[in-house]
């Protein structure tokens, strides 16, 4: 095929493999079922590594931060004198779309409330453990995911703007190993990181199909939330997303990404202000300044004396930080694409601020507007989670304030469209990682990458092997740790060389002076 390599067939083959692998009966493989291997592999990181995952995360954050104050700040991601493709507004959206878009809607009530009745250390109250589960949410999609968001991000447009390598995280090795990156040890890394993609993005497409499906089962009452509801949902939002992917970066996912920012900000703002307003605003001005005050606590905390408060931690915090190493090379790819002609500076303040603070005021409206509902109207939101699944909290939220079914269409909706962006962008990030970088893949590379991530969310969906799908694509996450140490190091190295050549142009206009 036109542009493909040999990471593009590879990638491919693994992927068939594992659908493969996903739907042969129990009663065949015995223990050796995709579910129970994948399981036991990942349980064992996570007992044994968590310290690992933590630190490493950690490290993420240090490291923007200093990029931030740092001289390294008004580096170009580009030539000097370029400019960014795209405003702030288009920029957020997409990377905000492509980074948790799903992710937050699903969670953005079910968690906080998980949090409170499971609460990582025992509360001294309710207000106690209500304060405790907002301080955790903030932590699980605050700082530490966009900064591993950013380190890689901002490695590949670096090397890929200002160095002309192709856009592949192979390339950000390159000052470390050379042109041994161009060999088998470069596609192993970029195998690697087709396959976190390919699995992640699929995960969320099989757990963005179940929570469109319990909307559609709550507003219209008919429709049951059933695995065929669910195939149909895939089957419809593949033919959405392909037609958007075939009219490229600057139209459909530019568009898109847009649109469900405001979607979005009308969907909070609503409830933010038909709910209870000030509470929703102290709990969050208060569990800013706990996060911020606690953040380097929660950022090094495991509990060596405490087997609860341990297993709480690899179930939730090290399973996030997992979870967003595994993501990486999808999103920071996609960030990278769409974010020349920034500085590092502006480039690294943008991607880990401002979906920071956004994603803090969304928990708090949908988290906040949850907990009140518990706390003051005696809406058991935990108990309906705990019978009906955890997608159901946001629309049993949503029912009981004003306009409950025209707000829970527009949710809806939302699902819908943070659904097609992330699949959207998915299929662009594969077919850049299968067509050695290329900055608009080849229409029919994405097509398959697009009809591969259907296929496999609806195979395993219904076979009831999300949960297999999702520890696959979180086992990619240990040896990618490893490789985001190493790009790190890579590109401070980049970085220090050209601080040199620029003092050396500086002291050479300088003495013609």
């Amino acid at each position: 095929m036109k542009k493909a390599t040999k990471v593009f067939y590879i990638s491919i083959a693994i992927s068939l493999i594992f659908i493969i692998w996903g739907v042969i009966p129990d009663s065949i493989l015995a223990n050796w079922n995709l579910d129970n291997v994948t399981s036991l592999i990942q349980g064992f990181l996570v007992t044994r590594f968590g310290w690992f995952y933590l630190l490493v995360t950690t490290a993420f954050v240090i490291f923007a931060i200093f990029l931030i104050v740092s001289k390294y700040g008004n580096i170009v991601l580009g030539k000097d004198g370029d400019k960014p493709e795209f405003n702030y507004i288009t920029w957020f959206g997409m990377l905000f779309s492509a980074g948790m878009g799903i992710g937050l809607v699903f969670w953005g009530a079910a968690e906080p409330i998980s949090h409170m009745h499971s609460p990582p250390f025992t509360p001294n109250s309710d207000a106690d453990a209500a304060q405790i589960a907002m301080q955790h949410s903030f932590f699980h999609w605050g700082f530490h995911p966009w900064a591993v968001y950013a380190t890689l991000a901002m490695a590949l447009a670096y090397f890929q703007f200002r160095k002309e390598e192709p856009g592949l995280i192979s390339s950000t090795l390159k000052p470390l190993y050379g042109d041994r990156m161009n060999g088998g040890y470069g596609t192993l890394i970029n195998v690697i990181a087709v396959f976190a993609t390919v699995f992640g993005v699929a995960t969320s497409l099989g757990l963005g199909a179940q929570q469109i499906g319990s909307g559609l089962e709550f507003i219209t009452g008919s429709i049951p939330n059933t695995v065929q509801t669910q195939l149909i949902i895939i089957g419809v939002v593949t033919v959405l997303f392909m037609l958007s992917a075939l009219t490229g970066l600057k139209k459909g996912i530019k568009y898109l990404s847009t649109s469900n920012i405001i979607v979005a900000f009308l969907l909070m703002l609503f409830l933010l202000f038909t709910g209870p307003t000030n509470f929703i605003m102290n709990f969050f001005t208060t569990t800013l300044g706990s996060y911020i005050s606690n953040l380097p606590e929660m950022s090094f905390r495991m509990a060596p004396f405490n087997d609860d408060n341990a297993h709480w931690l690899e179930d939730w915090t090290i399973f996030y930080w997992a979870w967003w190493i595994a993501w990486s090379p999808f999103v920071g790819t996609f960030i990278a694409r769409i974010s020349r002609g920034r500085t590092v500076r502006e480039f690294v303040i943008g991607v880990l601020l401002v979906p920071t603070i956004f994603g803090a005021l969304w928990f708090s409206v949908f988290g906040g507007s949850a907990i009140h509902l518990e706390m003051n109207e005696g809406l058991d939101v935990y108990n309906i989670m705990q019978q009906s699944g955890t997608e159901v909290a946001l629309f049993t939220v949503l029912d009981s304030f004003p306009l409950s079914t025209v707000m829970s269409v527009l949710a809806v909706l939302l699902i819908s469209t943070f659904f097609i962006t992330s699949a959207d962008s998915a299929t662009f990030v594969l077919g850049m990682q299968t067509t050695n970088g290329q900055l608009n893949p080849n229409i029919k590379i994405k097509v398959i990458w697009g009809v591969i991530q259907s296929g496999i969310a609806a195979v395993l969906l219904w076979q009831g092997g999300l949960k297999a799908l999702q520890t696959a694509s979180i086992l990619v996450a240990f040896p990618f740790a490893i490789i985001m140490i190493m790009v790190i190091i890579s590109i401070s190295k980049a970085f220090r060389e050209e601080a040199r050549l620029y003092t050396l142009k500086r002291r050479k206009r300088e003495n013609n002076n």
